[in-house]
Parts: structure tokens; C-alpha cells; sequence
């Protein structure tokens, strides 16, 4: 398989994007219902396409990473959090993921990060091994954050720098 084409997202990836974010929704990841009709708009006013990085594997988009701050404040605008990743059913396993991943933290360092940060639900072991395996290290339990499908579940904190 090609290795994925990663580029910024343009207002034109809404449909798409939306369509991705509801066919990928699970319990592993997610901490909202599973999206139902009449759908919200992917983009909104806290994010928009210049937050967003999208793969494409054959001219198809199989993927987004979301790139956001942590906080509003200026004494934190040195750090980024990825607020969001996705990857297709039929994309997984190609190194997607990874190349989103990767792409956010260049894109990051690009706008000035010196950090990176993400949130991950502690049962969704692919994802950690993923972010272990590109340098993120745990910085944070809350443990039995939510309540996912009548199971708690831990809020694991992870970061590194860039």
C-alpha cells in the first residue's frame, strides 16, 4: 500500500470529515454518544479546517488528526494537544495513524510548539502503544475518569516535547 499523502484540510474536507468522524465513533476512544441525525457540523467555531490534518490514500481521505491549544491563555500557547484522530476501518494498519502523528508535531514545531500534548482513554491500548512508540510518555492518570458503557474508565495524560 502507498504511504498516505498528508495535507492541511480546506473547508471542502467538511463533508468528508464528518462522514469519517461518525463511521470511525467507538467506545475506545470516544467520551460523547454516538453521533445521531440531524448531524452538528464538523467544523465549528473553536475548530476549523487550519486545525486539522488530513490523510488521503488514493485520492480517498482515510484520516484526520486535530491540532488545538490546551488552554486560552498566552502562557500556555507554547503547547499544542491533538484534540482528535481518526483513521478509517479500511486504512488502519498502513501507517496512517503514524503519519498523521508524525505530521502534527512537525506541524506543530512549525507554529511555535515546544510541546505536545493528547488525552487517551486507558482501555484503548493500540492507541497508547502508538503514542508510546513516537515518544509520548504518561504524565498523568485520572483514574475512573468516565463512565463508558457501564465501565470506568481511566483519562491517561501523555505529552513530550518537541
Amino acid at each position: 500500500m502507498p504511504a498516505a499523502y498528508i495535507r492541511l484540510a480546506t473547508p471542502d474536507d467538511e463533508g468528508a470529515l464528518g462522514r469519517l468522524d461518525r463511521e470511525t465513533w467507538s467506545p475506545l476512544h470516544a467520551v460523547q454518544p454516538r453521533p445521531q441525525p440531524p448531524y452538528e457540523p464538523f467544523y465549528n467555531e473553536r475548530f476549523g479546517p487550519r486545525d486539522h490534518l488530513v490523510a488521503e490514500l488514493g485520492g480517498a481521505l482515510v484520516g484526520y488528526i486535530r491540532l488545538g491549544f490546551p488552554t486560552s491563555l498566552a502562557c500556555n500557547s507554547h503547547v499544542r494537544q491533538i484534540q482528535g484522530l481518526a483513521v478509517a476501518e479500511e486504512a488502519r494498519g498502513a501507517g496512517v495513524g503514524r503519519a498523521l502523528l508524525r505530521a502534527a508535531q512537525d506541524e506543530a514545531r512549525r507554529r511555535g510548539a515546544r510541546r505536545i500534548t493528547l488525552r487517551v482513554l486507558g482501555h484503548n491500548t493500540p492507541a497508547r502503544g502508538l503514542y508510546e512508540s513516537e515518544g509520548f510518555v504518561v504524565e498523568g492518570v485520572l483514574p475512573e475518569e468516565f463512565l463508558i458503557e457501564g465501565e470506568y474508565v481511566d483519562d491517561v495524560f501523555m505529552g513530550r516535547f518537541l
